[in-house]
């Protein structure tokens, strides 16, 4: 085969350049490139939103550098699908060649994009917003990090809770992936070992559009409901249940309670007062750093500009990710040579300072943090808020249990009828 003398002195010095590029980027202010990648289409899509909200708010506050590089973020988005975030990973990690990728935001996204980062061990993921406990617990990837607390850590505390309310039968109705049952796990761990029984479980899809056969199989013995679903699932199965003449005392799931449900225009939002719930944050939490992140969070997102009046779930934990990215990129000075080992090792063994308390994380890269137990109440203006009834520091994956007993929630676990 003949070859084009001048493609060959073409492709050496591309050869040249890229290897200088590879020795010497750290020191020339290349812009770090970061993949980011939420749900803007689908039921998650208003949390998405706000998702990005967080991670770009933790990019502002270093107004757009780190360790003397400029921060060049690529956005991706997905619908809440595993095989779709898989889709625009690999565009962000093939074609736009990133170097460090911040996502995804759902369970079964997380748990698709855990087992793609191995197949790119060039690339540093840190998770977004997603919450399955298998992302991490079930055959962890090297290079994945997650630095918020998951599903099953997040309900710490509500399962007592909903026992000292006199709750002593309970009804779970929660969308049918990774994630809801990480959820219920952590709820039924604590309600079950304290007596309480959850006689029917109704697993339902993901986008649905109508609950009105879930709302006929409420048994009409349980005390309360344990609703598990999040955006525009939950807002059409609070409308549904209030047209219903439904009248349950609700608990809810962590996305359930989040600012981007509570803000829904519906004239039944209302009914959500009062509801327990369990989550990485809670809006009226005193706490001076939080007070700091939330009203930075309103001064860059007002409601006027489509922000919330406190942030979301969504956009305090794709912060707290993209934070750590960040601090791990100014720890190792912006080194990602050798396949950033310097820089994968600085994560790992990183504290991270977050709004809420440290994070350390564990042997699989998960973090270890704290967890809030609420209950959703109204304030002068007519907003919705969760405010503060308990505080759970040092929450582990494994809540409490023994490696060896610990089993990861499923559709049958825990099981109490």
């Amino acid at each position: 085969m003949k070859l084009d003398k001048r493609f060959v002195l073409k492709s050496l010095a591309g050869a040249a350049m890229a290897a200088a590029l590879s020795t010497g980027w750290a020191q020339s202010g290349q812009p770090v490139k970061i993949g980011l990648l939420a749900t803007l289409e689908g039921p998650f899509a208003a949390g998405g939103a706000d998702g990005m909200r967080g991670a770009e708010l933790a990019v502002k506050q270093r107004n757009g550098t780190v360790a003397g590089r400029p921060v060049q973020i690529i956005k991706a988005s997905s619908d809440a699908k595993p095989d779709v975030a898989v889709n625009a990973a690999r565009k962000l990690v093939e074609q736009d060649k990133v170097d460090i990728l911040v996502g995804p935001l759902s369970g079964g996204e997380g748990i698709a994009i855990k087992d793609y980062s191995k197949t790119q061990p060039q690339v540093t993921f840190i998770n977004g917003g997603s919450g399955a406990q298998a992302t991490t617990l079930d055959n962890p990837s090297p290079n994945f990090f997650r630095f918020n607390t998951e599903g099953a850590q997040w309900m710490v505390g509500l399962g007592d809770a909903a026992l000292k309310k006199g709750y002593k039968r309970v009804m779970v109705i929660a969308e049918d992936y990774a994630f809801p049952y990480s959820q219920v796990q952590g709820f039924m761990t604590e309600f079950c070992k304290g007596g309480g029984k959850v006689p029917v479980k109704a697993w339902v899809p993901l986008g649905g559009k109508d609950y009105s056969s879930v709302i006929a199989r409420i048994p009409k013995d349980v005390d309360a409901l344990l609703l598990v679903l999040g955006g525009a699932d939950a807002v059409n199965f609070l409308n549904q249940y209030e047209s219903a003449g439904g009248d349950k005392p609700l608990l809810g799931g962590s996305i359930t309670v989040s600012q981007d449900v509570l803000n829904y225009r519906g004239k039944k939002r209302d009914s959500l007062v009062g509801t327990l719930s369990a989550g990485p944050l809670a809006d009226a939490y005193d706490g001076k750093e939080w007070k700091a992140f939330v009203e930075d969070y309103k001064k860059n997102y007002p409601v006027s500009a489509g922000g919330y009046p406190s942030p979301s779930l969504f956009a305090y934990v794709y912060y707290v990710n993209m934070k750590a990215a960040l601090d791990g990129l100014e720890a190792v000075k912006g080194d990602l040579g050798n396949n950033h080992a310097k820089y994968r090792e600085a994560l790992a063994k990183m504290t991270l300072k977050t709004p809420n308390g440290d994070v350390k994380l564990d042997e699989n890269r998960q973090a270890i943090g704290t967890t809030f137990v609420t209950e959703v109440v109204k304030d002068a203006q007519g907003n919705l808020h969760n405010k503060v009834l308990r505080k759970v520091d040092n929450v582990n994956q494994l809540l409490g249990m023994n490696k060896a007993d610990f089993k990861i929630g499923s559709r049958d676990v825990p099981n109490c009828p």
